[in-house]
Order: C-alpha cells, then structure tokens, then sequence
C-alpha cells in the first residue's frame, strides 16, 4: 500500500471543486430557457436555465429579485447575470443571479403586459383617481430632456397660445439606464414645487426600447402619487406607454400636450368681449325690466288695515267655534261620569263583601258535605282492599291447612318431590309456626295419585 497516497473525503473534494470553478468563472451572462420555477415563501427565486442539450440549477435572491421589471415564468427565454458556484450539501453547481431581463422584443411586450396587468388590479389606471387639468394654469412644469424636439415642440406652441405662463423645466434623460429613476425623481419633487399647477411627462418619438423608461414601474408610481395632474405626452399617436394608463391625462404627442394645458389667449379675449357685450346690454334691459316687476309687485299690495280686520273677523269666529267645542266637550265628560258612577255603584266594596260572604258560606257547606260523604266511601274501600289482601295473604293459606317446605341448609323451597331424597333435612313453615324434620321415604308421582314425602323426626 502506497503511504502517499492522497486521500481526500466527499466535503473536501466538494469545497476544492467550490473554489476552483469560482475563481474560473467569477461572473458572466448566461442565455437559456426557464424551468421548474419555485417561489417559496423565502421570497428566493429557484429555477433551471436549460438549452436543447444542457440545463444548470439557478437561484437569484428576494433583494435582486424584488426590482425584476417582469415576472420570470416557465418557457421564458432570458438572459442572466451572475457567478457560478457550488451548492456543497447535494454537491450541485448552480449560477446565482444578480441580474435578469427577457430576451427579445416579445420579452418587453411581456413584462409590458405583466406590469400594466399588475397596476391595473391596484387600481391606479381607475377614473376615479384622475384629477381634472386646471382653466388656466399659472406656472407648468416639464420633465423631458433639455435638448430634444419635445421641448422645442412645446415651448413653441405655449408661446403662440399663451406667452404668459411660466414654464420650469427638469431636465432628464429619456432613454438608456437610469433614465426611469431621474423621471420619477423629476415627478416627485416638481408636484412638491410651490404654484406649479400641472406637469407635462414626455419625450419624442423613438423605438419600443427607447420609450421603455415611461414603462417602469418607479415611474407610473411616481405618478400616481402626485398631487397635481399629470399629461402624459410620450412617443407618437401611435405609441401607448405605462405612463399613458396612469397619467390624468394622454396627449397623443408632447405638441398636443401643450395645446391641451394652455387655452389660446386670442379665444380667451374674445370670449371676454363677448360676456362684456352681454354684461353692458343686461346693464341696459335689467333696470327696465326691474321697474315693471316692481310695479306688478306694488299693484298685488293689499292694505294692512283690510288684512287686519279680515283677521280680526276670523279670530272672533274661531274662538265662538272654540266656545262650542268646549261646551260640547264638556257635556260629553259630565255624562261619561255619571255613566262611571252608576258602574262604580255596582261594584261597591260593601256590596262585593257581602255576596263574596254569602259565597263563602255556600262553599263551606258544600265542603263539609263532600268531606263526609268521601270518608265514608274511603272506609268502605279500604274495608274491602283489606279483605281481599287477607284472603291472598300466605298466612291465610296456612290457616286452611298448607305448609311450606324449605331444603336445609340452602333454604330453597320444595315443589316437587323430586328435589329431595332420603335422609335430607327440611324445614316445615305451617301456620303459627313450624318444626324441623329429616326424609325418610321420597314417593315419586305415579299415574293418578299425587308426589308425597314421608317425613321422619
């Protein structure tokens, strides 16, 4: 036996194994096919990434997996970042995620439709949360980029329509990573912004991945929190963001957004002019229209002193009505007394006492009677339950000249000869008395006669 020989156990090959294939592959992109997805109550997302000849173990963790923009799912084609490592318990290797996107326009259009799916149960593309725009706004706030056409586009147009309102601009950017974190940024500190009465979010047109930082979910929160109405102006008439859904408004482009937050000023003094108009024709027509009313008022005027004799004649009738009544009335309780009298006359206590008396001494008598007549039967009955007790008595069937027979020393009694036998002891019970005696002969039952014992001292 070779004394050299390397001997190594099944944990320490494993973590030779563990630190060789972590140090070969620290971290890389990986591109396969979820399966076996398992979201435990750990928050831990476990699956495998497979290909058409291959498969690895995969975990990612609730704290990167909790910023996925999509829900990974079974069949989904993704691609992966993270570093390689070997899980020593079952002595599997595995690929621990950090980061996750889907692979593909088809991948977006998913994670696109999960999210809006997601927002919509909670509620926050509901009506009932859209707040309306403002008649005429003092000061809009803008979040785009400084220097694309958006910006351009709607300077121009908020200039022609209504020179005067103030404009303030957050610069951002619109695309690429961590455009998504920079416009929700912008949404929440302009809707604090002092007098800023309604924001405009958008951009330009541009691709489905250029537009995809408006369908971040940082972003349509963002939004929804605000507590100043939001237009969201992204993309062409064409393109619909997550931003669109929750916004209080959707303006097919940032020029139409601008056309829909300011009024023309032109129209707003025509309009002007023209309740001017009808204000100074009302000045002229309502004096006149006034004084006939007035004097139709006047001529429907009625003399007080008429009206007070008028009222003076209806008060005398009321009280002679009220005299009536109350005389009548009056009448009405002195006969429902005297009616209450005569029944109270009936119903005198005297009067109850004496016939209650009278009852009283019936009833005595009535008793008296039954008490007699009911002893008398009682004596009669018990007489005759007291014969037929005597005549069923034991004792009375003794009299007449029986005996009972008891076997010593068990006690049982006799009934047939045949449960005795010679020289066995008895007891005889006859009547006031008894006596012992011992079997001499045992006579057993023969045709006509009866079973008899003779009996020895």
């Amino acid at each position: 036996m070779n004394s050299f020989r390397v001997t190594y156990t099944v944990s320490q090959l494993t973590s030779e194994i563990k630190t060789l294939l972590e140090r070969s592959f620290e971290f890389l992109w990986l591109e396969g096919e979820i399966s076996n997805l398992r979201l435990p109550g750990s928050g831990h997302l476990y699956f495998t990434l497979k290909d058409d000849s291959a498969q690895i173990r995969g975990v990612m963790f609730r704290l990167q997996n909790r910023v996925l923009p999509f829900d990974p799912a079974d069949g989904l084609q993704v691609l992966c970042y993270g570093r390689l490592s070997v899980y020593e318990p079952r002595g599997e290797y595995q690929i621990i995620v950090d980061y996750m996107e889907p692979k593909g326009r088809g991948a977006l259009q998913l994670a696109f439709e999960q999210l809006k799916e997601k927002l919509s149960k909670e509620g926050l593309f509901d009506s009932l949360h859209k707040k309306p725009l403002p008649h005429l706004p003092r000061k809009i706030g803008i979040v785009t980029s400084p220097t694309g056409a958006a910006i351009r586009d709607i300077l121009q147009i908020i200039d022609r329509r209504f020179a005067n309102v103030a404009i303030l601009l957050y610069p951002v950017r619109v695309q690429g990573p961590g455009a998504a974190q920079e416009i929700a940024q912008a949404i929440t500190e302009l809707s604090r912004w002092p007098e800023i009465d309604v924001l405009i979010v958008g951009r330009g047109g541009g691709s489905w991945e250029d537009l995809w930082a408006f369908n971040e979910e940082i972003v349509a929160r963002a939004i929804f929190q605000s507590p100043i109405p939001i237009i969201s102006a992204v993309g062409h008439e064409i393109d619909f963001t997550i931003a669109d859904f929750v916004a209080d408004l959707r303006a097919p482009t940032p020029s139409a957004a601008a056309e829909l937050v300011v009024r023309n000023k032109v129209e707003l003094v025509q309009s002007l002019r023209e309740l001017g108009f009808r204000l100074a024709n009302a000045g002229r027509t309502l004096p006149a229209s006034k004084r006939e009313q007035l004097k139709s008022l006047i001529s429907r005027l009625v003399d007080p002193r008429k009206k007070l004799f008028d009222q003076r004649m209806r008060l005398d009738d009321l009280f002679s009505r009220l005299t009536r009544t109350f005389l009548r009335l009056l009448s009405q309780k002195n006969q429902w007394l005297k009616l209450k009298g005569e029944g109270l006359w009936f119903l005198h206590p005297g009067r109850r006492v004496a016939e209650f008396s009278q009852r009283l001494t019936q009833l005595f008598r009535q008793l008296t009677l039954a008490q007699r007549t009911g002893l008398s039967l009682f004596r009669q009955k018990a007489q005759g339950c007291g014969e037929k007790l005597h005549a069923l008595s034991p004792l009375a069937i003794l009299e007449r000249g029986y005996s009972i027979v008891r076997i010593l020393p068990s006690g049982d009694i006799v009934h047939r000869a045949s449960q005795v036998k010679a020289e066995d002891r008895v007891q005889v019970k006859v009547y006031q008395g008894g006596f012992t005696a011992r079997v001499e002969k045992v006579q057993h039952k023969q045709e006509d006669e009866q079973p008899s014992l003779t009996l020895g001292s």
